[in-house]
């Protein structure tokens, strides 16, 4: 089906060979739904469990995470290899949007900091409630910067720095 809506742009003119073939070469088949507010609100240990299958072609024994939240307090963070990743509490500045680019930056973090061998990582393909990750080459992600004009259709790597927290525009 998605081959087929390709072939239509590109009769009509509306995509470039090399847009449809970097289009294709994202296997948007194999993007893994995340949503960045579900994050925030205490879901990353289910992403993380989530993805362990795929995280398990690239690491032999992957690390257990420890979810942190008080309603007392109302935080939230998460502990993973060592370190601990703060996503919101009293103490820290900004608005509901920086929780969501912190849990992105948490868990995306997480998961590449755990990948040793190769060039392959998790990116992330948009953001927000459209956030969602594919395991990538680098050159993959190259390929596919070149010839998608909008950059934030770009996949990225998740930095822990707003307002865009890595993500191209």
């Amino acid at each position: 089906m998605r081959s087929l809506i390709y072939k239509l742009l590109l009769t009509l003119g509306l995509l470039s060979n090399q847009q449809a073939q970097a289009a294709t070469s994202l296997n948007y088949d194999s993007l893994i739904l995340l949503d960045a507010e579900a994050l925030a609100e205490q879901g990353i240990n289910e992403a993380y469990e989530q993805l362990l299958p795929q995280l398990k072609q690239y690491v032999e024994a992957p690390i257990k995470i420890e979810e942190q939240f008080s309603s007392e307090t109302g935080s939230y963070a998460v502990k993973a290899g060592g370190e601990i990743y703060k996503i919101y509490g009293p103490a820290l500045e900004g608005s509901e949007g920086e929780s969501w680019g912190r849990a992105t930056y948490a868990l995306f973090h997480i998961i590449n900091k755990q990948i040793t061998k190769g060039d392959v990582r998790l990116y992330a393909i948009n953001s927000a409630n459209d956030l969602g990750g594919l395991f990538l080459s680098q050159s993959a992600a190259e390929q596919s910067r070149n010839a998608l004009n909008n950059r934030q259709d770009w996949p990225y790597l998740p930095e822990l720095v707003s307002p865009w927290y890595g993500q191209f525009h």
